[in-house]
């Protein structure tokens, strides 16, 4: 165990901070499968630009890797353009 008072504040703060990157990172995989099962192209395209910008939030936040952002992106844009 962490004897000192910065190691202590250190513990506190890491599982802080992981509870809101799991949080966050399951939101958006929610409103990815979300859009990902719309039928509605119009419903579709409304939705795209605030999942987008979720997964660029994780990117930024290194919650997820900048690539697999990159082809989160791609893929959804396809599915939604092909609807």
């Amino acid at each position: 165990m962490a004897n000192h008072k910065s190691a202590l504040k250190r513990i506190r703060r890491n599982e802080s901070v992981r509870l809101r990157n799991r949080y966050q990172h399951k939101t958006t995989r929610n409103a990815i499968k979300k859009l990902r099962n719309e039928t509605d192209k119009k419903k579709a395209e409304a939705l795209l630009p605030s999942v987008v910008s979720m997964i660029d939030k994780l990117a930024k936040r290194n919650i997820i890797h900048g690539n697999k952002a990159a082809n989160l992106k791609s893929k959804l844009t396809q599915q939604v353009a092909g609807l």
